[in-house]
């Protein structure tokens, strides 16, 4: 808008109201930080083997009758056959001993027909051990997490519309409340199928409510405050919630009590309707000017000054003219300076999302505790974001994004060659990846709200992380 910090510069830059702004904002980000998570334990495959009914077999034959086989060169008990029952039974009964008596690679397998046997030495119980994706249901693990980001991905699409139509507030906390219904209902799934459509539900305000809070705090905040939140604040809100997740799957190791700790404590961001208001500047593009004044003022309240008898003026006329049609995508190409900066931004949205999440939801490669490995992953974000921030105020937008790109290409390019012995330089090499991907990915949400006029902001925002989670959906 035509000189919206200026007219609004009397409120100082960080005065009660800001400060309440910002750290509201961002407690509501950090559910986004373990529901976007949540699947590296839900669907994490546990060890497992053919279950043994408790039949009459030999201690001999109860420890032999699962294969043995090798893989990447280690031996490990076949995870999909056994030998078949009724013939093991039989040789047990007759009191042939296996391995002496009996060559077990002459005997026929059959497959896990009385279902799979799952260690709990991680996990109680997840969506692998209630819904058996394994063996030949395998391919549902990963389609899983395909299909919570296909519904991340459309809520991105049309929460940016709707937030540009109906305002950013009430998008906010409609799609904050989509996650924590959805996740909680996620409990009581009585079949895969179910527990698909309710992810699926759950993914349309999971990071939807994240961009919607990003437009707001951005237009809300002006100034350094404005970047450090758009950067770093929104970020590190988002690491917190992905650090909490392994705290909290640690200490409940069974799918449905996670959910519930996931979903419940979300009820206490209602009080924040009453306590965050809608942004000026979108009542002003709507031409809602005595709005737009009544949270100024409020504003101006807060931070204990003395606010102009008139406060816009000149700037809302000129913007109630400009937005007198709805606006939609159609908008970010008809011209074409705007509809090639679109193009670009959604193809470097695509690529950065696509490493973060490649990288992410392979943290159980990183460490034999999985919890530890998510922890670690979870961390490596902090000076990422920090390193974000500090580009974003010193460095030109262009350079810092293209310099992230290639930081966290490079070394994905030199772990091929690594040998397989030096595992901790390979570890090394994929934190650096992460950490410049997660950078570059804290860049492009802030870079993205600053090429665009009001009028378009959240529609370009929900467009371009629209295309940058079809990385996401492609990552699994």
């Amino acid at each position: 808008m035509k000189n919206y910090e200026e007219t609004v510069a009397f409120l100082d830059h960080w005065g009660c109201f800001q400060k309440t702004v910002f750290f509201l904002l961002c407690a509501s980000i950090i559910p986004n930080g373990f529901g976007a998570f949540n699947l590296v334990f839900l669907t994490d495959v546990p060890d497992h083997h053919c279950f043994v009914p408790d039949t009459n077999l030999s201690e001999d034959w109860r420890k032999n009758i699962i294969p043995i086989t090798v893989l990447n060169g280690k031996q490990e008990l076949s995870k999909c056959s056994r030998y078949r029952l009724d013939v093991v039974q039989n040789l047990s009964a007759q009191g042939f001993i296996p391995g002496k008596d009996i060559n077990l690679t002459d005997l026929e397998q059959e497959g896990c027909v009385d279902g799979w046997s799952y260690s709990k030495d991680v996990y109680l119980s997840n969506l692998v051990t209630e819904f058996d994706l394994v063996c030949s249901d395998q391919w549902k693990q990963p389609f899983t997490s395909t299909v919570f980001f296909v519904g991340v991905l459309s809520g991105s699409f049309f929460a940016g519309q709707l937030s540009d139509r109906y305002g950013r507030k009430p998008i906010l906390f409609a799609t904050l409340a989509a996650q924590t219904i959805f996740t909680f209902a996620q409990v009581f799934s009585g079949s895969w199928i179910i527990f698909m459509v309710l992810l699926f539900l759950n993914g349309l305000g999971q990071m939807s409510n994240f961009v919607a809070a990003l437009v707001l705090g951005a237009e809300l905040l002006t100034g350094n405050i404005r970047v450090l939140y758009s950067s770093m604040g929104t970020c590190v809100s988002f690491a917190i919630g992905y650090m909490l997740l392994p705290v909290a799957a640690y200490f409940l190791r069974d799918w449905q009590s996670l959910l519930m700790a996931l979903s419940i404590p979300c009820l206490v961001y209602i009080p924040l309707w009453w306590l965050l208001p809608e942004s000026p500047r979108w009542l002003l593009s709507q031409g809602r000017v005595k709005e737009a004044e009544a949270i100024i003022r409020k504003a101006a309240e807060w931070n204990k000054v003395q606010a102009p008898r008139v406060i816009f003026e000149n700037d809302c006329v000129e913007e109630k003219k400009v937005n007198q049609e709805p606006n939609s995508i159609l908008d970010l190409l008809r011209n074409s300076r705007i509809r090639m900066t679109t193009l670009i931004l959604c193809f470097v949205f695509f690529t950065m999302i696509t490493g973060y999440y490649s990288l992410s939801f392979s943290t159980a490669q990183l460490h034999a505790n999985p919890y530890i490995s998510c922890f670690i992953s979870a961390v490596v974000e902090i000076p990422a974001y920090i390193s974000s921030w500090l580009a974003l105020r010193y460095l030109p937008r262009r350079l810092s994004v293209s310099g992230s790109l290639i930081l966290g290409s490079v070394p994905l390019f030199i772990i091929q060659m690594v040998p397989q012995d030096l595992s901790g330089l390979s570890l090394a090499l994929e934190m650096v990846g992460k950490y410049a991907f997660t950078t570059g990915a804290s860049l492009m949400f802030a870079y993205t709200t600053e090429l665009y006029p009001t009028s378009l902001r959240n529609t370009a925002a929900g467009t371009t992380f629209t295309a940058s989670r079809t990385g996401s959906c492609v990552t699994p």
